[in-house]
């Protein structure tokens, strides 16, 4: 045999040994990472202890405090945290996880609600519990979700933002409540072992501290929960409480309040054969971290296109506001340009102008919508994993149609709902600067 057969021969072994290696290394850290996208912490790795019914009541179910807490019984049964457990998405999403344990400790968090008790983990594995059968399980339970007693009973007290109560029932006053402690558990979850996020997997309150807001004192409930002057209870006298919401990254209503868009034509009259420049401006003006925020997946698209008289797209552009995350065989978050509070991001449209004939039958359309996962994203949770109804998942934010010879200041349009292009959030406040960042 030749030298020169041998060495191509050393190539290929040499190129097919590498292949295995890198195939293993896939293979090793693939099983080694798991399938949980975020590592444990102490206070959201145990369900809330068992809780007894506390003395004067004969439930704990929501409907049970609901015969005195009407109003906020009613605002809590539209609430995600009411559907945290029978959410489709949550169904479809922990089948893909393998049903495991941990994810019901934030989505039916009271050991009264979950089937088995976790005794500990083989290894500190999360995947390796040691269970044993919930005796005091109650499946309807399980059902409410994050329900009242989640966040308001502890040992046979009921647990509540005010030092004054009277009531049928034990209270205490507990200063959580008026801070961001309580949403914190779930809100924030650290990374696990091989898994490289910029602040967690959701990271909403590595967003909201040190940020303009927290520095003024807002907490999360100051836009998810909004103050309201009511009886907190049947007969009981009128006083500053909350209402029991939690509207966020499910709701677009709660997403147009966050973030407000307008386009910009040019200032003055562009003549045939120059170019004509359109900027589409999205400001977070009204969230208290960044947008999108909370699960990885959900993101902002942006197009700007010109169209012909006709309707037919001459020039198209897309850009997406999300987090770029490579899922295997580790966790790489590569790249993100989500939009932080007060910010603004700016999108250029350059076009040059057709003679003023042809012109005057072209628009520029503008369109933001939010996204809470991609299309093929959506049709594997329907294909493999059991999503069996429709769910909304793809909202129009903003839209605007201008003529192509559109210039100079546009009047404000004062109206908040989807299109307009100045969408005024009661979180935000008019002495707090925007700050812009260009795309």
């Amino acid at each position: 045999m030749t030298q020169s057969t041998r060495h191509p021969r050393r190539f290929i072994w040499w190129f097919a040994g590498g292949v295995a290696i890198l195939l293993c290394a896939w293979w090793l850290t693939f099983h080694l990472r798991g399938i949980l996208i975020f590592g444990l912490r102490e206070d959201y790795r145990r369900a809330v202890p068992y809780q007894a019914v506390p003395a004067g009541l004969t439930s704990l179910s929501a409907e049970s405090c609901g015969q005195c807490h009407q109003a906020i019984y009613e605002e809590w049964k539209t609430s995600i945290h009411a559907h945290a457990y029978v959410d489709p998405f949550f169904q479809a999403y922990w089948r893909k996880d393998e049903h495991i344990w941990i994810c019901l400790n934030c989505h039916s968090p009271l050991e009264n609600q979950q089937p088995h008790l976790i005794k500990g983990l083989v290894n500190d594995d999360a995947e390796r519990p040691i269970t044993e059968p919930n005796l005091r399980y109650d499946a309807d339970y399980q059902r409410e979700g994050i329900t009242c007693a989640a966040c308001h009973v502890r040992d046979g007290v009921i647990l509540g933002p005010f030092d004054d109560a009277v009531a049928p029932h034990p209270t205490r006053f507990d200063p959580r409540f008026r801070s961001t402690e309580l949403c914190y558990t779930c809100h924030q979850v650290k990374s696990g072992p091989l898994q490289f996020y910029n602040g967690g997997p959701c990271a909403t309150f590595f967003e909201f501290e040190g940020g303009p807001y927290a520095k003024r004192g807002y907490i999360c409930q100051t836009c998810h929960m909004p103050e309201i002057e009511r009886p907190i209870a049947a007969g009981g006298p009128v006083r500053k409480g909350r209402q029991h919401l939690w509207r966020g990254g499910h709701s677009p209503e709660m997403i147009q309040r966050a973030l407000q868009a307008e386009v910009i034509p040019p200032a003055s009259a562009v003549g045939s054969g120059d170019e004509a420049r359109f900027i589409l401006k999205v400001t977070n003006g009204g969230a208290g971290h960044s947008i999108p925020t909370g699960d990885p997946d959900r993101y902002f698209q942006v197009e700007l296109e010109v169209k012909d008289a006709n309707g037919k797209v001459v020039s198209h552009q897309s850009h997406m506001i999300s987090r770029w995350i490579i899922w295997r065989p580790v966790i790489l978050e590569v790249f993100q340009n989500r939009i932080p509070p007060l910010q603004s991001r700016s999108y250029y449209l350059n076009y040059r102008m057709p003679d003023q004939a042809r012109a005057a039958g072209m628009t520029v359309h503008a369109k933001v919508t939010y996204h809470i996962m991609t299309e093929r994203a959506y049709e594997r949770l329907q294909t493999k994993f059991g999503l069996t109804e429709e769910v909304p998942h793809v909202f129009t934010i903003y839209e605007q149609t201008l003529p192509l010879t559109a210039h100079g200041p546009l009047p404000v349009i004062k109206t908040a709902t989807a299109g307009s292009s100045s969408l005024v959030s009661s979180c935000g406040e008019p002495d707090m600067a925007v700050h812009e960042g260009m795309s």
